[in-house]
């Protein structure tokens, strides 16, 4: 942060409700440099002076301890090396993708195995299946149906999957959850 920047944000309040510079109303601090030297406990006002030979900011690091920690730090380039590690973590960071295969209660032998077949080539592709029956008019009356349905369908896939949530009702809907088996 230059100079010029650093006296218009001095004593002001970070977004991220980091303290620093003025806004710090602490006055006994243990300071530590930018390159880990130890300045012991301190008054703030010496810190602050520390920390503009340097041309750095004082960031409060630990305001709870006893006494506070604080630290002579270049801010904006340590709020940059913060967000260079979560944009790192997010891009290593795996997504689950669900697919969804719907069933119906008067579903024909030869549709289910059809559609069982689409369910196991998403699994073996390591995506996570969710096995729906659509309940229409009177076959809310009786939500076995569908039940009976998925449990026809679930030794089909047993080889390949883990049933992670059994046949439950939500609403109109039969649901049932298979992730693939690890490898």
């Amino acid at each position: 942060m230059s100079r010029q920047n650093d006296r218009n944000n001095r004593g002001r309040k970070k977004a991220d409700d980091t303290i620093m510079n003025d806004a710090i109303s602490i006055n006994e601090l243990r300071v530590i440099g930018d390159d880990g030297e130890q300045f012991g406990i301190i008054s703030k006002d010496e810190a602050m002076k520390i920390a503009e030979d340097r041309g750095l900011d004082l960031v409060l690091m630990s305001p709870n301890a006893k006494p506070p920690v604080a630290k002579v730090m270049d801010y904006g380039k340590h709020k940059y090396e913060l967000e260079k590690k979560k944009k790192e973590a997010r891009k290593n960071q795996k997504i689950i993708e669900v697919k969804e295969v719907k069933f119906s209660c008067k579903i024909a032998e030869n549709d289910i195995s059809y559609k069982v077949k689409h369910a196991r080539e998403f699994l073996e592709k390591g995506k996570h299946v969710k096995l729906r029956v659509f309940l229409r008019g009177r076959e809310m009356a009786n939500p076995e149906w569908g039940v009976d349905v998925l449990n026809r369908v679930w030794p089909m896939l047993e080889d390949v999957g883990v049933l992670e949530s059994r046949a439950s009702q939500e609403g109109r809907y039969i649901n049932m959850y298979v992730t693939p088996q690890k490898k």
